[in-house]
C-alpha cells in the first residue's frame, strides 16, 4: 500500500505540480465553453435552415450532419492544425480544437433539434399561421420553444461527450489538462500528475452531469 500511495498519490509531487493542473484546467473550462457556445447556436442554426424546406439548403445540412458525426473529431483536429498551413489558413492549438468539436457539436445539436422540430404536430404550425404570424414568427414563437424542450436529453449527454473530448487536443499540444498532466508525469517520473488530472476531470465534469440531470427532470417533455 505504502508503495502505491508513493506512485500514485505522491504528496511531494502533487504539491509541485498543482498549479500547473489548476492552468490547464482554466485552458479545458474556456475551451469547453466555448465548444458549447459555438457548437449549439450553430446547430440551431442549421436545424432552422434544413425547417425551411428549401432542397438545397437541405442537402447541405444533411451532409454537413453526416459528415461531421462521421469523422473522428481526432482527425478534424488533426487537419485544421497541420494541414491548413499549407492553404494559408495557420491557426493555434486552441483554435484547431475549438473549431473541430464546434462543428461535430453542431452536427449532432442540429439533428436533435431538427428530431425536435419534425416531432410536433404539422397543425401547429399551420394554426400559428392562420393567425397572422410568418413563418419565422411561427418558428421562433411557437416551434423552436416546443423542439428544444423535447431535444434537451439528448443535447446534454451529447455537449457532455464532445466537451470531454477537449483532451484530445493534448495532439496539437494545447495545454489543457491531460497534456499538462502527462508532460509533468514525464518531468517527474511519477503518475501522480496523471491522477491530479483525473481528479481534475472530475471537479469540472461531475457539476456538469449533475446540472444536466437537472435539466432534463426539469425541462422533461410532457405530451
Amino acid at each position: 500500500m505504502e508503495q502505491f500511495l508513493f506512485t500514485f498519490f505522491n504528496a511531494e509531487i502533487a504539491a509541485r505540480y498543482w498549479p500547473d493542473i489548476l492552468r490547464g484546467m482554466g485552458v479545458t473550462v474556456l475551451l469547453s465553453l466555448a465548444v458549447i457556445g459555438t457548437g449549439l447556436l450553430l446547430g440551431l442554426l442549421l436545424a432552422v435552415l434544413r425547417a425551411t424546406g428549401k432542397r438545397g439548403l437541405v442537402f447541405m445540412v444533411v451532409a454537413f450532419a453526416d459528415v461531421m458525426r462521421a469523422l473522428p473529431p481526432l482527425i478534424l483536429i488533426i487537419v485544421l492544425f497541420f494541414a491548413f498551413p499549407y492553404i494559408d489558413l495557420a491557426m493555434s492549438s486552441f483554435t484547431a480544437t475549438w473549431l473541430a468539436l464546434s462543428l461535430v457539436l453542431a452536427a449532432y445539436a442540429e439533428e436533435s433539434i431538427w428530431a425536435g422540430i419534425a416531432a410536433l404536430p404539422r397543425g401547429q404550425s399551420e394554426a400559428a399561421r392562420s393567425t397572422g404570424l410568418s413563418w419565422g414568427q411561427t418558428m421562433g414563437a411557437v416551434i423552436l420553444p416546443q423542439a428544444l424542450r423535447m431535444a434537451v436529453p439528448a443535447l446534454t449527454n451529447r455537449v457532455i461527450s464532445i466537451t470531454k473530448n477537449t483532451a484530445l487536443g493534448s495532439v496539437v499540444a494545447l495545454s489543457e489538462i491531460l497534456n499538462t498532466a502527462q508532460a509533468a508525469s514525464s518531468n517527474a517520473g511519477n503518475p501522480t500528475p496523471l491522477m491530479l488530472g483525473a481528479a481534475a476531470y472530475l471537479l469540472i465534469f461531475i457539476p456538469v452531469v449533475l446540472f444536466a440531470r437537472w435539466l432534463e427532470t426539469r425541462w422533461r417533455w410532457k405530451r
